[in-house]
């Protein structure tokens, strides 16, 4: 299946286009097969499909989103690892970038820009990560790293855990306690999402009504407020997207005889970095309506470049749920509820997959997976497997305008985008 993304051109650049569908978020893709990323001379493996030689598909540029190759393969200079996939590929200008879990979207930020400033009209974009190839709490200790070393949760065994309750803390103190069996049910939505997605790491996982509860046996306590359920995963995958400019979009939707159904645009983005140290943000928030002004601040400008007026004019939402508060706290920020009220939107069914506006229909970190570098580039596809009614059994009905938020870190890096279809 060949899928096409653009994005809205500005006055003198150019935008974005295209996209190719990774299959199976574990191991193979239309592009690239995923075999291991630990020992290089089996690390990515062409697949009959990929033909970067072809007139239209002639690859100018490559980003990779990618955020602790280092530390789990001991393996950097993903660049170069990227421009030996294919003997066409040597020499094709490559960028790996890293910003924790936003990895990936920091990739696709930097390709558009390629695009629009004129430079290339076709780029690529892969995300990956492999992670599952260590005990879990060394696991833990490697993706502590995203936060400030040595300054903050030093004591905690599981340091992203810990770092979380602590936003529930903060939102409690700001709002109330929050009651456990909201965060339980984003956990139980999301994964009855991932069991309708055919890539999703948990969709033959089984789950009791207790599993949702504060039962110390079958959702036990891991930092803090942080229950086992409420964790998003530990993922090994990959995923990849093209981006072109509209006029190469539209050469290629000729030349395949693709209609503008098939095709699909970034309509606008959202970028901040907040303070490193938790206790730095928590600070700036104190005289603020938000617990996490700068991810409502992204948002807001992700929606001014999308002339979204709305949040209800959107159809869907992917969001970073790496645990269930951060998606409580995501609720409010995107203007679903009024800040301290995502509660609502839970007991309300609104971000229910047959809701008036579904919240990770594609099981998001928690029912599907976070390989962690890939997680903003996977977000992106599911957004235009929404928008162009590719998603299958989780296509939210009718769906235009997807809206994706991508964090990094405790909310250090924060990028949003709406994707909605390509109208020319």
């Amino acid at each position: 299946m060949q899928q096409i993304f653009d994005v809205p051109q500005r006055k003198g650049k150019a935008n974005v286009e295209h996209h190719r569908q990774a299959d199976d978020l574990r191991a193979r893709f239309e592009i690239l097969e995923w075999v291991t990323f630990c020992h290089p001379e089996r690390v990515w493996r062409r697949s009959a499909s990929l033909k970067p030689s072809s007139s239209d598909m002639t690859i100018q540029s490559m980003h990779v989103g990618n955020f602790t190759a280092e530390l789990f393969c001991e393996q950097g200079q993903l660049g170069g690892i990227a421009a030996s996939l294919h003997p066409s590929l040597s020499g094709v200008p490559t960028s790996r970038h890293e910003a924790a879990c936003a990895s990936g979207s920091i990739a696709i930020l930097s390709a558009m820009s390629e695009i629009e400033a004129g430079r290339y009209d076709l780029v690529c974009v892969l995300g990956v990560e492999y992670m599952r190839n260590v005990p879990g709490r060394k696991a833990a200790e490697h993706l502590g790293v995203a936060a400030w070393h040595g300054r903050e949760w030093s004591d905690a065994r599981y340091l992203w855990p810990a770092a979380f309750s602590d936003l529930n803390d903060a939102y409690s103190e700001k709002y109330g306690a929050i009651d456990y069996r909201y965060l339980g049910e984003i956990s139980r939505i999301n994964y009855e999402n991932g069991r309708r997605n055919p890539n999703s790491q948990t969709r033959n996982w089984t789950f009791s009504e207790r599993s949702f509860q504060p039962d110390d046996e079958l959702n036990p306590a891991i930092e803090g407020n942080v229950r086992r359920n409420d964790c998003g995963q530990v993922t090994d995958g990959a995923a990849v997207i093209f981006l072109a400019s509209e006029a190469r979009a539209r050469d290629y939707a000729k030349a395949h005889g693709i209609s503008t159904d098939d095709l699909a645009r970034i309509e606008g983005w959202g970028h901040r970095t907040a303070p490193m140290l938790f206790a730095d943000k928590l600070e700036e928030s104190r005289n603020n309506r938000y617990v996490l002004p700068q991810v409502r601040q992204a948002i807001q400008e992700c929606f001014k470049r999308s002339g979204i007026t709305d949040t209800f004019q959107l159809d869907a939402i992917e969001t970073h749920d790496c645990f269930a508060i951060t998606e409580y706290a995501a609720i409010d920020s995107f203007g679903i509820t009024g800040p301290g009220e995502s509660w609502k939107a839970i007991e309300e069914g609104v971000i229910h997959f047959n809701g008036k506006l579904p919240v990770n229909p594609s099981g998001g970190l928690i029912g599907s997976g976070h390989p962690v570098g890939a997680t903003g580039v996977r977000m992106m596809l599911d957004g235009f497997k929404q928008v162009t009614g590719h998603a299958g059994d989780y296509q939210v009905e009718g769906a235009r305008h997807v809206g994706l938020l991508n964090i990094g870190g405790s909310t250090t890096t924060i990028v949003s985008f709406v994707v909605g279809p390509a109208e020319w």
